[in-house]
């Protein structure tokens, strides 16, 4: 078993959006419901406390996974208990879906 403190690996913008491009990526938002209906980046999937185990038990955990909230602080944890179940390759995006959307209007 790895025991590197961080088995994941934070990205920009431009890297996550290259990756959605180029990549069979899962997206996985954790903010909450309410936030994730008014608005989230394409495909992404709403985890919450509810569907979280299910996620973790039936996902493809050598698929990439990009984790995101709101503002890149909650989905550094995300990541970091997506790798401790397994997951190979996570992302957490660096400013969250806020910085998501400030990047997406230029």
């Amino acid at each position: 078993m790895n025991n590197e403190m961080q088995s994941y690996k934070c990205i920009d913008v431009n890297e996550a959006k290259e990756l959605i491009k180029n990549n069979k990526v899962t997206i996985a938002d954790i903010r909450d419901t309410g936030s994730y209906q008014e608005g989230n980046i394409p495909d992404s999937i709403n985890l919450t406390d509810q569907n979280i185990k299910e996620f973790i038990e039936t996902a493809d955990r050598s698929a990439p996974l990009l984790v995101y909230c709101y503002h890149g602080n909650s989905s550094l944890g995300a990541a970091q208990h997506f790798a401790n179940n397994g997951f190979t390759s996570v992302f957490s995006l660096d400013g969250g879906y806020v910085g998501y959307t400030q990047h997406d209007s230029r």
